[in-house]
Order: C-alpha cells, then structure tokens, then sequence
C-alpha cells in the first residue's frame, strides 16, 4: 500500500519547492524543491521503489502560528500517512528582526494545538518532529542560542507526550563541526548547504524508519 509523506515548515523545508497543484500527477516526484524532503524521496524511492507519495507544504518564513493557520488545506485535507514538522526557527528570527516572533510559551501552546488537531482528525497518522537548530554565524547571534535550545526542549517534549518521532538535529549538527567547519553545513546560520540537507535527511530516515515499515 502507498504511504503519502507530507513536509511541513519554513524556508528550511520549502527549499525553492515548486508551488503546483495537487492533483498534478508529477506534483509528488518534482514538486519537492532540492532540499532534504527531496533527499528523502530519493532515498526512499531507490529502496522501495513506488511504495511512498510525497508533498512539500513548507513556507518560507513560516512561524508556528502560521502553520496552524493554514493547517486544515495544508495538512488535514491531504490525510498523509506519515507527517513531518521543522518550525521555530522565524519564531526567534521575525522577533529579532522586527518585533514579530512567537515566544517560546506561545509556540509550545500552539504547537500542542496544532498536534491536537492533527491527531483528532488523522488518529492513525505517524508524525516526525525535527528539532529547530542554528550554528552562531551570518543571521545567528549569541543571543538566539538560548532560545533556540528551549524551542528544542519543546520539541522534545511534545515529541514525548504525543508518542511521536524526535529527530535531534542540533546536536546532529554540533558533531557534524567535527568534520568541517559550520560554513560547509550551513550558509548563514539557519539555512542548509547541500551538505546540511543531506545532515537532515540521514537524521530523519534513521529516526523516521519505524513509520516507514
């Protein structure tokens, strides 16, 4: 049977993904932007062959609030089988920028809500919830770092209480430095090289591959 994989988030996500309609039948092979939900694609389709669909709904600068705005066309009417999540970075960053971010006791409520109404509505779905990250270069100041290890801390949690996968990506990150410097991982702090992408797709396909049994 075919399980359908929906990608949800910001820029990170979104990668310059084309913005065609669903009902394209190449929507699910061309559609997914060169990043790591096309990383995954491949990967899954060299291995499996026809067995997965996929869909990239990121939205570059896309903070939690507005994935649950969108919530009901972009991920409940689909009804994937398997649903990804990597929000929380613009939450820092659009405050930083210009006043326009979601505190971290805001993001937790509306990340609970939007899991809610995910798991109300698709009860059987598998959910996989990568941790937000930046390395402290370009965009990144000192003072995200905090912020940013608490929107991961949210994460965890809700990863823990609604039994779904967590896939730790600063720390996948941090070790990653051991082997080149952050610059070959990521361009500016937030956004992933190829290098980065492949990171999250490795991370994601080993934290993810009980749902894809």
């Amino acid at each position: 049977m075919t399980k359908t994989i929906l990608f949800q988030g910001d820029s990170i996500t979104d990668c310059g993904r084309a913005r065609l309609e669903i009902t394209d039948p190449g929507y699910s092979r061309t559609g997914l932007g060169p990043g790591y939900p096309y990383l995954i694609a491949a990967r899954l389709l060299c291995d499996r062959g026809r067995d997965f669909q996929f869909y990239n709904f990121g939205i570059s600068g896309n903070r939690i609030v507005d994935l649950y705005a969108r919530w009901k066309a972009d991920c409940i009417n689909l009804r994937p089988d398997i649903l990804s999540i990597l929000i929380g970075v613009n939450d820092t960053w659009h405050e930083k920028a210009r006043r326009n971010g979601v505190e971290v006791p805001r993001y937790e409520q509306f990340y609970r809500m939007l899991m809610d109404w995910t798991l109300k509505e698709l009860p059987d779905i598998g959910i996989v919830l990568l941790e937000p990250f930046v390395l402290p270069f370009g965009a990144v100041g000192e003072d995200w770092l905090d912020e940013i290890a608490q929107r991961g801390e949210v994460v965890r949690r809700i990863a823990n209480d609604y039994h779904a996968v967590f896939v730790p990506l600063q720390s996948v990150l941090n070790n990653a430095l051991n082997v080149a410097p952050q610059e070959h991982w990521l361009a500016d702090g937030v956004h992933p090289m190829p290098a980065g992408h492949q990171l999250i797709a490795d991370a994601w396909l080993k934290a993810a591959a009980p749902l894809l049994q």
